[in-house]
């Protein structure tokens, strides 16, 4: 069975501006206005399932999208907790050169070592094991899926398809309210990815 996997990142908020970790802040009035235009021009594509992580971006920028109403054959998406963000434990809320600054070795490991937790949180190998279950699911394995998640899951979805050594996570870029999509079957996806809602 083929399965098209389409991911939403979230649209524009204080905290992505700030380039805090985790931080669940609001949407910003700019992000806010992108959502809706995207939705308004008619750019949201069409699914038989949604979801959106759990975050308040997430949520928002599904609102804000019109996917929180039903639409054809698709019920109004919910929050799913397997695509919550990166679980980034004690440095939450906090911006990364501040935490440089106090805890370098740490931030070292944590950029070069996919097993290294220094945070408490989760490591960058249990998020794309915890994405890529996901995506490997049954529940997942056919039809036209769409979820607004944080980019951390976007990259992490991208690594787990296309097999790609765990250091490519680092150089992968999100764009806010950006569309990405995975289209296969478990162990055999294509990818396309960043395009831009309203475009």
């Amino acid at each position: 069975m083929t399965v098209r996997v389409m991911l939403i990142s979230p649209a524009m908020s204080s905290a992505l501006r700030g380039a805090r970790f985790e931080a669940d802040a609001p949407l910003d009035e700019a992000g806010a206005r992108s959502a809706t235009a995207a939705a308004a021009a008619g750019a949201v594509p069409v699914s038989d399932h949604r979801a959106h992580g759990p975050s308040v971006p997430c949520r928002q920028t599904a609102e804000a999208l019109g996917l929180t109403g039903t639409a054809g054959p698709a019920a109004a998406a919910r929050p799913e907790s397997a695509l919550r963000d990166w679980d980034m434990g004690r440095w939450r809320g906090r911006r990364l050169s501040e935490v440089s600054a106090a805890e370098p070795d740490a931030v070292t490991a944590w950029l070069t070592d996919p097993s290294a937790a220094p945070h408490g949180g989760e490591s960058l190998l249990d998020l794309t094991s915890r994405v890529g279950t996901l995506l490997d699911s049954p529940a997942w394995g056919s039809g036209r899926r769409l979820a607004v998640v944080e980019p951390a899951v976007v990259r992490a979805a991208m690594v787990h398809a296309l097999g790609l050594p765990m250091e490519t996570f680092w150089r992968l870029d999100v764009a806010p309210l950006t569309l990405t999509e995975l289209s296969g079957r478990s162990g055999r996806w294509n990818l396309r990815c960043g395009r831009p809602l309203g475009r």
